[in-house]
């Protein structure tokens, strides 16, 4: 209406304007006239058209019972109509759209049978219709600094339909009428691919909707369950060797985190490929920190299911270690004690040494938070007694970077006295013999270090000779 009330004001500021240049000029004014009113009705009459394909359909309350199916699928026709949010001039249309699904939606609630076979294809069209779409992106400067938790989300505009139609068709999904036999030729392959293509949205809630349908679809359709966790595997190699980022992944864990429980003993070399070749490299990811919680549940599922992953999953995570990301080595020291508290003592003996020669540089690391997230492993009594165990193996490499620690932080030096002490109380005699040997091998170490330096001028001087 506010553009239809421009166009008429500007048509009668021209009405007033004196004819200045003859009868030509007269004609060309006249036809432009006609020209905006009728652009005007033309964008009215569609209006009014749009509205009208809602309006016109009545209520179901209104309508005899044997006409309710043919009316539901003229309601579904009609909201396969997605219209501009960018656009205040379709407002009446939107919401007369938005009343419509409404309305479908409390049919599906209260009529039984509603989804039968005939009218599967027209409930999945509609869907389709719309939420599958090119999804909003922000802009990024990749050379600015940003914390993605900091990150405002980017919410979809048209989220008042989209609900709607999520709710619908999670109604469809869990519905007892469904029979997943005859479903699955319209929720097919092609329809999951773009569905978790979806998962990628910035809206948070627009991703938990299509969480929890993936999970119902994984767990109706048997069909589709092969293919459902080979097209996320896809989608973590994307991740991984890709683009680095993706809104979902953190989502789809969540699914593979219950898909994994639902295991069978032994495990599938299937299962195991995924763990090794999807799973496990998402720690190379910069991203890890918005999905590290579900990415260490996945790995303690695993590890609960077939304890003797324990070996390929932390020397994986050994190989990846993150030397120059304080954060992220961290998260690492979690995951690996978490990880160790489901290993079973012959699995630890296998990893024990190349394991703790990584805690002990962690221990002597500069930053406070990784030599005291390094030094909680002794309040662990699980590992405390798996360390005791192996002792003789694994006494000379701690002790020997606890007496090299010199840190600055006072709370690491306090963590550092106490596990010297607990290594003392666990085998005095043990202790003191690595504790004599300590001297003997600085000494080694700093002969090492003078022949180094040795060698190294003899190279310089050559180096001189030749250049003089």
């Amino acid at each position: 209406m506010k553009f239809i009330q421009k166009v008429k004001r500007r048509i009668g500021a021209q009405d007033k304007k004196p004819a200045q240049h003859g009868t030509g000029t007269n004609l060309e004014t006249k036809g432009e006239e006609a020209s905006a009113v009728g652009s005007v009705q033309t964008e009215a009459a569609k209006t009014q058209e749009e509205v009208g394909s809602f309006t016109v359909l009545p209520n179901f309350g209104e309508t005899p019972q044997g006409e309710r199916t043919e009316l539901f699928r003229q309601k579904l026709g009609a909201c396969t109509v997605v219209h501009d949010f960018n656009n205040d001039a379709t407002q009446p249309e939107r919401e007369a759209k938005r009343q419509t699904l409404l309305e479908i939606v409390e049919y599906v609630n209260n009529t039984r049978n509603c989804f039968n076979e005939a009218l599967m294809v027209d409930v999945v069209n509609m869907v389709g219709a719309n939420i599958f779409r090119a999804l909003l992106t922000r802009n990024k400067d990749p050379l600015a600094f940003s914390d993605p938790e900091d990150d405002e989300p980017l919410l979809e505009k048209a989220w008042s339909h989209l609900q709607i139609v999520y709710e619908f068709f999670l109604r469809f999904v869990v519905s007892n009428d469904v029979d997943p036999k005859i479903a699955k030729r319209f929720v097919d392959q092609n329809f999951m691919l773009k569905l978790l293509e979806l998962f990628d949205s910035e809206d948070p809630r627009e991703r938990d909707y299509i969480k929890t349908i993936l999970h119902r679809i994984y767990g109706k359709f048997m069909a589709l369950r092969a293919f459902v966790r080979k097209a996320i595997q896809h989608v973590f190699f994307k991740v991984i060797y890709e683009c680095e980022t993706h809104n979902g992944v953190g989502e789809l864990l969540e699914i593979l985190g219950s898909i994994i429980n639902g295991f069978a003993l032994p495990l599938k070399e299937e299962h195991k490929d995924f763990l090794i070749k999807a799973l496990i490299p998402l720690h190379k990811v910069k991203s890890l920190a918005s999905f590290y919680q579900q990415l260490s549940y996945c790995m303690a599922q695993y590890v609960e299911k077939d304890p003797r992953l324990s070996y390929d999953i932390i020397t994986s995570m050994l190989r990846f270690w993150p030397v120059s990301i304080t954060a992220k080595q961290v998260l690492f020291l979690n995951e690996i004690e978490q990880i160790l508290e489901l290993t079973q003592p012959w699995d630890f003996h296998h990893v024990m040494v190349v394991l703790f020669r990584r805690l002990a540089l962690c221990i002597r690391f500069p930053h406070f938070q990784v030599a005291e997230r390094a030094l909680f492993f002794w309040n662990n009594d699980y590992i405390v007694k798996l360390i005791n165990q192996n002792r003789r193996e694994l006494f000379p490499i701690i002790l020997e970077a606890l007496y090299k620690s010199k840190h600055w932080n006072s709370a690491v030096h306090g963590l550092t006295f106490n596990v010297l002490k607990l290594l003392m109380e666990a085998d005095p005699e043990l202790f003191d013999e690595c504790s004599a040997k300590h001297p003997r091998n600085e000494e080694d170490e700093e002969g090492k270090e003078r022949e180094r330096q040795r060698k190294w001028a003899v190279l310089q001087n050559m180096y001189d000779e030749r250049r003089s």
